[in-house]
Order: C-alpha cells, then sequence, then structure tokens
C-alpha cells in the first residue's frame, strides 16, 4: 500500500465531526482536483500488517481511510484486519470505483462521473455552484441518509462559504459542512 502519512487528530468535517480518530491517508487519485490537498508524489510503502501496527498505537477505535482515493488499493481483507482489532472504519472516497462491502461508514464526495460506487451512508458535496440536486437525487438510489454541503476552498485561501449557507438554507434537506480542523489550525 502507499502511504501518504498516518496521524492521530480529530475528524474535522463531516457526520463524525469532533471524534477522534486515526487517519490512513493513501496516495494516488484517479482524479485531478484542482482543489486537492495532498502531495501523492510522498509516500511510504507498507503492507496492510504495517499499517495495522501504526493504527493500533492510537487510543481512539475510528479509523479513517483517506486519500487520495483509497478505493485504488483497500480490500475485504485489509478492513478486517481493521476490524479484528476492535476499529471502526470510515472511507472517504470520490465514488468513482466500488468499495469492500464491510466498511463501516461510507462517506463520499463524488467529483467527475461516473460514479461506481454502490452504497454509501454519507454524501458530502464540495459546492461550487453546481446542480447539486441533480447528484443529490443519483445517491439517493445508493442509500445515503446524510447529505452535506462544503463550501470550496480557492487556492487563494477564499471559500465560497456565504454562497453554500445560502443555499442550505434554501434547500434544507442539505446540512452545512465545514472543515472544522482548518478553523481550529489542527492537522
Amino acid at each position: 500500500m502507499r502511504i501518504n502519512e498516518i496521524f492521530y487528530s480529530i475528524q474535522g468535517e463531516g457526520y463524525y465531526t469532533g471524534v477522534p480518530a486515526v487517519f490512513v491517508r493513501f496516495s494516488g487519485c484517479n482524479r485531478k482536483c484542482d482543489f486537492c490537498d495532498t502531495d501523492f508524489s510522498d509516500y511510504k510503502v507498507m503492507d496492510p500488517t504495517e499499517v495495522v501496527a501504526a493504527v493500533i498505537k492510537y487510543p481512539t477505535k475510528h479509523v479513517v481511510l483517506t486519500g487520495g482515493e483509497p478505493a485504488l488499493q483497500i480490500t475485504r481483507d485489509f478492513i478486517s484486519m481493521l476490524h479484528s482489532v476492535g476499529r471502526f472504519v470510515q472511507v472517504e472516497t470520490n465514488g468513482s470505483l466500488p468499495l469492500p462491502s464491510n466498511i463501516d461508514w461510507v462517506t463520499c464526495s463524488p467529483k467527475a462521473q461516473p460514479w461506481h460506487i454502490e452504497y454509501v451512508d454519507e454524501l458530502k458535496v464540495i459546492y461550487d455552484e453546481q446542480d447539486v440536486e441533480e447528484i443529490r437525487e443519483e445517491f439517493l438510489d445508493k442509500e445515503a441518509e446524510v447529505f452535506e454541503l462544503q463550501p470550496c476552498s480557492q487556492p487563494d485561501g477564499t471559500t465560497n462559504l456565504e454562497e453554500t449557507i445560502d443555499y442550505v438554507m434554501r434547500n434544507p434537506h442539505w446540512r452545512l459542512s465545514l472543515q472544522t480542523h482548518k478553523l481550529i489550525n489542527i492537522k
């Protein structure tokens, strides 16, 4: 597995905001988003046993597999290994690839189509004034129950926060998701 980093912090966005978690950030992605904050050239090759050993050094049961795109590298066996040491596994994905069926919580932040994910717990759309209702309809068929809009961060440090808040206020089936880890200056 190509691992960009493994670290312990507080989940800063989405449904589990505020929960202590071990983050396993995978290197590599099949999408090229201009707002991505991951350096894909920086990684260490680790086998799944090494990753699990790194995860269990921390006191939390919550593990977030993020990226890059975790679906490029994770397997059902790897998720089972994390379960066998008592971990709750959340995956943050762009939805472009199928995922193992034994993941505890799937957070999908869809980018460009096509989407090949079969099941989603949480849909988190980075709002850039696109047709989010069309995206929401697509993911209702994938059993998504939590629908969140997150302001889009620009390279100059600005966001479209006001527009995102306005959209959520006019469409209350969406929730506002902020990157609170950036607001409180933690990783």
